[in-house]
């Protein structure tokens, strides 16, 4: 099969979105949650930014049942508090002997700003179509 060929009603080039902005109060509760102490909270801490994709990854594209096996990213600037952000994920490679999804992941604002780039890995055995 090739790596164009449908898997689960994947493509190569498919993708998901998600918009978020992330408020002075979610940061400290991330901060509660996390046990860390109250520091100043000018930036969006990079896990939130990461939870984006998780969401995305977990809920629409593959969607239920995908597995996470590995994700990369590279912060290009700290992430404002308050900002509308746009997280995006996109299929580049699909291997279906494997069951194996590569997808780009993406996180701007509404201008452009690109803040967070990587990529992800995920097994798609038992997505649900």
């Amino acid at each position: 099969m090739s790596e164009a060929c449908i898997h689960k009603g994947m493509r190569v080039g498919d993708h998901a979105e998600t918009r978020r902005s992330y408020a002075p109060d979610d940061i400290a509760a991330f901060h509660t949650l996390a046990g860390e102490p109250d520091t100043a909270r000018d930036a969006v801490p990079e896990p939130l930014v990461g939870a984006l994709f998780s969401y995305l990854l977990g809920v629409k594209l593959p969607g239920f049942g995908t597995n996470y096996l590995k994700q990369e990213l590279q912060f290009e600037q700290p992430v404002p508090v308050g900002v509308p952000l746009i997280a995006r994920v996109e299929i580049t490679r699909l291997r279906p002997d494997k069951h194996l999804v590569d997808l780009a992941t993406t996180c701007r604002d509404e201008n452009g700003t690109v803040y967070c780039r990587g990529r992800a890995l995920v097994l798609a055995k038992d997505v649900e179509a």
